[in-house]
Order: C-alpha cells, then sequence, then structure tokens
C-alpha cells in the first residue's frame, strides 16, 4: 500500500511534543509491514536547514497557489535514513526556513499551515506518487484533505484521506476572510470550514476526511462532550460513523532500561530492584536530594500547564511531605506561578524535593529510571506517552482515569494485584491524595506487592506494532468502501 503522511512536526528532525514522537515512530512501524511504501512530509524549518547531519537534497521545486499568492515551494529530499520510510521536507524560506525560535506562535501560522497543506499535495503530484491513504495530523494539516476534495480530487480519485485529532484543543482558528484571501477554495465548501463566523480548519478535517481517527480509544468517546471537545463535540457526534480512537505506542528502542545511554546502570524485569536501586540513589544525588534507599521518590516528567493537573499537584503536595515519608522530584518547564510553586516548594524542603525546571531528555531518562511513582494526574490526556515511558522503566503511575491513561493503566486493587498502577476518578485534589496514599501504601507495607506491580508494568508491550496493525486495518477498509 502507498501510504502519504503529513505532519508539522516529527521527530528528531522538528519537536514541540508528543505529536513529534508520533511521527518518528508510526512512519516507521508502517514502512516495516510488508508491501508498504511511506513517504513523510514536513516542514523544512531552520533548525533542520542548518543540521548538517542531515543529507538532503533538492528533488525539484514548484509554484503553490494560495489565494492571490504565488509561493515558491522546494521540494527536498532526506538521503541518510536507512529504516524505509522516505522523508521529504517542503522548503519555503518565507514561512519555514528564516524563522528562529519554535516552530508555533507566529501570527501568519494559519497561512504558513495552509500553504504546507497545499504543498503536500502539490508535491505529490509533481512525483507522481498517488498514495493510496494519506494521513495527516492535527489542525496544521487540517486543509490535506479540503484542498483535495475541492481542488486536487481529479489527481488523485481513489486517494482516501485520514484525520487524526492528537490535541482538539488546539483547532486552527482563523477570521471569515481567510477563507477567501488565502484559502480561495470554492464557495460550497465555506459550510464545512464555518463556525460561528470564522474559519476553523479542524472542523473542515473532520467533515471532509474519509476517516477520523484520535489517539486513544476513551479519548475518542471523551470527544463527544463538550468538556473534552472544546466546542466541537456536535461536529464529532455528526462524525461518530468515522471516529475511531487507536492508542498509540512508544518508542521501546529509545526508552529501554537495558541499553539507553542516559542510565548510570542498565536493568531489565528481572534485574530492576537493583538496578533501580544504583539508578535511584544516583538519581538523588545528582538532583540534591538526601539519598534514602527506603523513601519512595515520587517524580514528574511534564510541561508545566494546568490540563497536566499541577494545581491538584500543588493542593496536595505539602500533605504528601507532611504526613508521608516520601521525596518529591519535579522536571519540566513551563507556566511561570507553577515553575515558582515548585521552586518554593524546593526551597521549603531542600531535602526532599528537587524542582528542575529545564528541558534535559537525558535528564527525563534518568528520573523513570530512578523514581519509584510516577505521577500523572492531567485533567485531560488524549493518549499520553509518560506513563507508558514510566512503567517501561519500572515506575508505578497514579494518574486521572481520563483519555489513553485510561486506556494504558488498568487499576490496581490494594495488594497492587490486577492493573498496571493507580487511578482516581474524579477532577479533585482529595481523590488524587487517595490513589496517592494508596500507593505509597503499598510501597511502605507490602513491597512485595510493589515489586510485582513494577515487574507487570515492564513486562507490557508497548511497541508500535499493534497500532500500526490496527492503522492498516482502517486503512484497507477506507480503500474497500
Amino acid at each position: 500500500m502507498k501510504i502519504a503522511i503529513m505532519a508539522s512536526e516529527g521527530a528528531p528532525y522538528a519537536k514541540s511534543g508528543g505529536l513529534g514522537d508520533v511521527m518518528e515512530a508510526l512512519p516507521a512501524a508502517l514502512s516495516r509491514i510488508e508491501g508498504n511504501e511511506v513517504v513523510l512530509l514536513l516542514p523544512y524549518y531552520k533548525k533542520i536547514k542548518e543540521n548538517h547531519s542531515y543529507q538532503v537534497e533538492q528533488v525539484m521545486h514548484f509554484t503553490v497557489q494560495l489565494g492571490w499568492r504565488q509561493q515558491y515551494a522546494g521540494l527536498m529530499r532526506l538521503r541518510n535514513r536507512s529504516d524505509g520510510v522516505t522523508v521529504y521536507f517542503i522548503d519555503n524560506d518565507y514561512y519555514f526556513g528564516g524563522r528562529p525560535g519554535p516552530i508555533y506562535g507566529d501570527c501568519d501560522d494559519g497561512e504558513r499551515f495552509a500553504f504546507f497543506s497545499k504543498a503536500c499535495l502539490e508535491a505529490l503530484s509533481y512525483l507522481a506518487f498517488i498514495p493510496d491513504v494519506i494521513q495527516c495530523n492535527d489542525w496544521q494539516t487540517a486543509l490535506v484533505p479540503v484542498y483535495l476534495k475541492a481542488q486536487y480530487y481529479y489527481l488523485f480519485p481513489r486517494t482516501r484521506t485520514m484525520f487524526t485529532i492528537h490535541n482538539v484543543e488546539y483547532q486552527g482558528w482563523a477570521q471569515g476572510y481567510f477563507f477567501d484571501d488565502v484559502l480561495a477554495l470554492p464557495w460550497e465548501y465555506r459550510g464545512c470550514l464555518d463556525m460561528h463566523g470564522q474559519v476553523n480548519v479542524m472542523k473542515g478535517a473532520i467533515e471532509t476526511a474519509d476517516m477520523v481517527t484520535t489517539v486513544s480509544e476513551t479519548y475518542a468517546r471523551e470527544l463527544m462532550y463538550p468538556y473534552y471537545a472544546h466546542g466541537l463535540d456536535g461536529v464529532l457526534s455528526n462524525a461518530a460513523w468515522k471516529l475511531c480512537g487507536i492508542t498509540n505506542g512508544i518508542d521501546i528502542n529509545t526508552f529501554n532500561p537495558e541499553t539507553d545511554r542516559n542510565l548510570p546502570t542498565h536493568y531489565n524485569a528481572d534485574t530492576f530492584v537493583e538496578g533501580k536501586s544504583k539508578c535511584k540513589a544516583a538519581l538523588q544525588a545528582e538532583v540534591g536530594l538526601s539519598i534514602q534507599p527506603d523513601t519512595p521518590l515520587l517524580v514528574m516528567v511534564t510541561r508545566l500547564a494546568g490540563h497536566k493537573g499541577l494545581d491538584l499537584l500543588c493542593y496536595i503536595a505539602r500533605r504528601l511531605l507532611l504526613e508521608d515519608d516520601c521525596q518529591i522530584l519535579i522536571l519540566g518547564t513551563g507556566e511561570p506561578h507553577y515553575e515558582s510553586f515548585f521552586r518554593e516548594l524546593a526551597a521549603e524542603f531542600p531535602d526532599r524535593v528537587a524542582a528542575k525546571i529545564t528541558f534535559n531528555l537525558g535528564l527525563a531518562a534518568r528520573v523513570y529510571a530512578g523514581g519509584d511513582i510516577y505521577m500523572m494526574p492531567s485533567r485531560s490526556e488524549p493518549c499520553g506517552l509518560s506513563q507508558m515511558n514510566a512503567m517501561r522503566y519500572g515506575t508505578v503511575p497514579v494518574v486521572h482515569a481520563t483519555g489513553g491513561l485510561r486506556d494504558t493503566v488498568p487499576p490496581a486493587d490494594e495488594n497492587g494485584e490486577n492493573g498496571l498502577g493507580f487511578t482516581f476518578q474524579s477532577y479533585n485534589g482529595d481523590d488524587f491524595l487517595g490513589a496517592m496514599k494508596r500507593c505509597l501504601w503499598l510501597y511502605h507495607h507490602n513491597r512485595e506487592g510493589f515489586r510485582a506491580l513494577q515487574h507487570r508494568g515492564m513486562s507490557q508491550d508497548f511497541s508500535w506494532e499493534k497500532p500500526a496493525a490496527r492503522y492498516m486495518e482502517l486503512f484497507w477498509k477506507m480503500c474497500n468502501q
């Protein structure tokens, strides 16, 4: 099967969050399936262009008509990738190659990614690569199925489109004039993009794509409700017949305690007791905590944002420290008031709390390996990768039972049996505290039960093989419709 995947980011080339991780692993997993030919199209950002470890050649260049604008597009091919995925970059210095800093957040993001979406279809036509399926991701490529139906159907009459929602909160809003000034689509497509007199490109993708997926089964159901859907609940309910959830995997080669170069010692599911003990002591020393092997280390690697449940942790942190023998380690950056809270907490409890307000992938791996309990009380979580990373390293998760957290962390009982971690149902601090207390009780009073829970988590298959097989099922279903 010929598969074209389009996204605004993909590790290791450009990454701002979980989408980048998925776009590194999913194309590779699909390419390992016999008979598949997979191409990945990404913007040619400045940081990619200036990284000389990527061997890139220009294949061609062409012009993209975007409203009244005619914009140059260069098609660049990566030559030094060996996993079977052909990677192309869309080059345009005005939109991508000349801008330093983050890949999102410019005032013309709507125009930038409208250009990218249309340029991807133009590129496929010039390459004479007619995919059976196009899989596009989040609002930045939401215009691909719209453009295909409106302007490129004659070139791709049998191509089917799948639109994947990684986070419904970011929908690609624009003023009403954007439809004529930038998109210049036939008027009959105004309705599918219009929402409250404005343009919503995610709505357009949901209505025009042949199938809509999201990154966990529970999140697909949650999107039918206003609390989770950020205004698109009605649109998604109408599209329920073509909406499906596929829970993400993780890169088990990168996140592997047996081989991770960031760890001071290696271990597996059979040797984790000694291995994690050494990693924990080294981590405590590294971050300035007192080295206490029998004190549970509660950890969190996250973007410090409200929807990650930081308000709940702030609410219960001092109670945990005053009522229980534990240490807390937070790694991440984000909203200033959360950064300040954890810095002040670390100053108040210097031997028991460490706040590393930084982005450090190597330290993140050591946190996963050295921690005992991983806290993930997210208000909502489309899928979540951190809880799977934590279990891969033998760290027991305590999570809010929402989205992908519900799907990947079935609740254990008070003896640590019949599940993979501890969960709480209602989003409030007291319920989160109750789940933490249950986990801490198991750690302090039933260490063998806690270790059995760790072993069970490490033994799970969180690879991309099953999700990739599920994507293929849906691809074949679309093609046979």
